[in-house]
């Protein structure tokens, strides 16, 4: 199963794709896609939409792994954000991607065990995961890796089996 995870947002959006088969990993790309804020926001948003269509034609995902937003501070921030996870969602399904949603917490305890984890410690582990050399860089998109680690422990595991409307 090849799995596209997708960290979120109008500036630096994370994408990181892993190939996950028989509880193992293997690192197939990773990177981010920029917005320059001197561009209008509908750009901006176009951009990132037209940006993630190129990533699912190039690495031809099965599955979407994106985070679950959770905001308690900054409103506008929110906002602009969930509309570009919006696009973002759309480029998926209108791929014809099976898109599943996880919140901080289900990734960190995914990847480190702890669903408190500190970021650092989830950048460690996905590096070592992933049997990279260095974390990648920005944050976002290691961030990103996690995402679609976090899915394939998911969807490898039984209950994650269970979901599915095929047979075990």
């Amino acid at each position: 199963m090849r799995i596209l995870g997708i960290d979120p947002g109008y500036a630096t959006i994370g994408y990181g794709i892993v190939d996950y088969n028989n509880f193992h990993f293997k690192t197939v790309g990773f990177g981010a896609i920029t917005t320059s804020p001197d561009n209008p926001f509908s750009e901006r948003l176009e951009q990132i939409y037209n940006d993630i269509k190129t990533v699912i034609e190039k690495y031809k995902p099965d599955d979407i792994s994106i985070e679950k937003l959770f905001f308690n501070t900054n409103t506008t921030t929110a906002i602009d954000v969930a509309q570009a996870r919006g696009v973002i969602l759309l480029a998926s399904v209108q791929s014809g991607l099976n898109v599943y949603e996880y919140t901080p917490l289900q990734v960190k305890q995914s990847i480190t065990g702890y669903g408190r984890a500190e970021k650092r410690q989830v950048m460690e582990m996905v590096k070592n995961l992933l049997a990279l050399n260095a974390v990648p860089k920005p944050d976002d998109t290691a961030d990103a890796l996690a995402l679609a680690v976090c899915h394939g422990h998911s969807k490898g595991s039984l209950y994650g089996k269970l979901q599915r409307t095929d047979k075990i």
